[in-house]
């Protein structure tokens, strides 16, 4: 594979020197001609919480299956940590803590015994700090009462909070999440957005796939958005949506009479509400128009222009809506 620690970084590839994930021109197409990831430039910095954004269907799970040599790309190159995957699988993986497509459980194991039987598999692990590594990362999660029920009687959200627990039985430099809160009651999202910030702070690096967006607005650092198997844009979230201009509000009993003079101003995508008008405001100073809805006697009890959202960005980005549920 190329070494890519020289690679130029392009006008979305930031500086791959201080990073965990550098891809380049990354691209997976199946038999069948199926193309699921397509040329993807990804850096993911050192030390942050960076989510990997997009509708179900765009190309993340199976970038997460490359980065983590599970499956092989057509073309295109993907270090992790440094060093090139798959190649280097066995270096890797060891350092990272991984919950993919949801965890593999035992189901006539208990959560423990599972656990047990995971670690014991771990060439890497001490076998002497097994049982307290084990009922620590159990407490982490929130599942220290129900260890010893059998994984088939747990919930969804208790077994993807076992499969974190598999990810945090020794200490990683990466951990990659696919959708770590799927299943999951507000209350344990909350619990497990909370976990992911108490390991960041100390220095683990996150990679958190996801289609909901108040995850991401959440808990991320960074954040980059893929549709349809390409990557969109990346970057630290709030500058995400800082290129965006946020929409004019206005609240008047009078928005029949707003509307018109919106439109007559060249205000554009006028949409009228019980109370409201919003608009994309046109390229003129705001006073002026202020002044000319107050001219045409309409009263005006509210004005002013909305910070622009991550839902704004993403959907304007990629075309599809999102879940914002969280």
């Amino acid at each position: 594979m190329t070494d890519m620690s020289a690679a130029e970084p392009g006008p979305e590839q930031p500086d791959a020197g201080d990073s965990v994930i550098v891809t380049r021109a990354l691209t997976k197409r199946y038999r069948g001609g199926q193309l699921a990831v397509d040329g993807l430039d990804l850096t993911v910095p050192a030390g942050s919480v960076f989510g990997f954004l997009g509708p179900n269907g765009s190309g993340k799970t199976t970038t997460i299956r490359m980065l983590m040599g599970l499956i092989e790309p057509t073309s295109g190159t993907a270090r992790v940590l440094g060093r090139p995957m798959p190649r280097a699988t066995r270096t890797v993986l060891p350092q990272v803590g991984a919950l993919i497509e949801g965890p593999a459980l035992y189901g006539f194991l208990s959560g423990r015994d599972n656990l047990l039987r995971y670690d014991a598999g771990d060439p890497t692990a001490d076998p002497r700090t097994r049982r307290q590594r084990i009922a620590a990362a159990l407490d982490r999660v929130g599942l220290t009462a129900a260890a010893g029920k059998k994984a088939r009687a747990y919930s969804l959200g208790m077994k993807q909070r076992l499969g974190l627990a598999a990810a945090l039985l020794q200490p990683r430099r990466l951990l990659v999440l696919d959708e770590p809160t799927n299943g999951l009651d507000p209350q344990g999202m909350r619990e497990i957005r909370s976990l992911i910030r108490e390991l960041a702070s100390d220095g683990t690096t996150v990679f958190l796939s996801s289609h909901l967006l108040d995850e991401i607005e959440q808990v991320c650092t960074h954040a980059a958005v893929m549709a349809q198997g390409r990557l969109i844009t990346q970057g630290a979230v709030g500058d995400l949506a800082a290129g965006m201009r946020g929409r004019l509000v206005v609240t008047t009993p009078d928005t029949a009479d707003a509307a018109r003079v919106l439109k007559e101003q060249g205000a554009g995508d006028v949409v009228v509400t019980e109370d409201q008008v919003t608009a994309e405001p046109p390229d003129r100073d705001l006073a002026d128009l202020n002044a000319a809805l107050v001219t045409a006697g309409v009263r005006v009890r509210g004005f002013g222009v909305e910070r622009p959202s991550l839902e704004d960005a993403f959907v304007a980005l990629t075309g599809e809506g999102f879940d914002v549920a969280g």
